[in-house]
């Protein structure tokens, strides 16, 4: 279960377990080109934020590219609602240049798919925080962050890796 400021908030959308197929699904890149997400023969770190326009989301997004400076072979790639433009602007502010950022705005398919997408409270329409990790586009890895507020178990994402 997922809480925004210790209230329930309900998530739409399958949710996804280790081990299986990862859905295959496309967000807006700041350059408003498809980013593949899900796809074979990659590994990759899927980070989702509510907002990169908030101070915790911020620092999880720069806490990602600093770590993901050290990870060859490992795509990052930072998924939420916020508009390809904003977060462009973002990354330029932030110097972040080691992971990708992706918008989910155009029907919120990722959301759907990976069941992170949620359905009510003030933050509706808005994506959950969470991490996955898919390896060759298989589900190695899931968090679901308890309390949106916070940030997720960086050591258990890299540890997965």
């Amino acid at each position: 279960m997922t809480k925004f400021q210790g209230n329930p908030v309900k998530l739409f959308g399958t949710q996804i377990k280790v081990g299986d197929k990862a859905p295959a699904v496309e967000v807006v890149g700041k350059d408003l080109n498809a980013i593949k997400i899900g796809e074979a023969g990659k590994t990759q770190v899927v980070v989702v934020v509510p907002s990169l326009d908030t101070p915790v989301c911020a620092s999880e997004a720069r806490k990602f590219n600093e770590k993901a400076a050290s990870k060859t072979g490992v795509e990052v790639v930072v998924v939420s609602m916020d508009l390809p433009f904003a977060m462009g602007r973002f990354c330029t502010t932030e110097g972040i240049e080691n992971v990708q950022v992706g918008s989910d705005f155009r029907g919120a398919e990722f959301g759907k798919a990976y069941g992170v997408l949620i359905e009510d409270s003030v933050l509706k329409g808005l994506l959950a925080r969470a991490i996955f990790v898919l390896k060759d586009g298989k589900v190695a890895y899931t968090q679901i962050v308890p309390e949106v507020t916070e940030e997720p178990d960086y050591e258990a994402v890299f540890a997965a890796l």
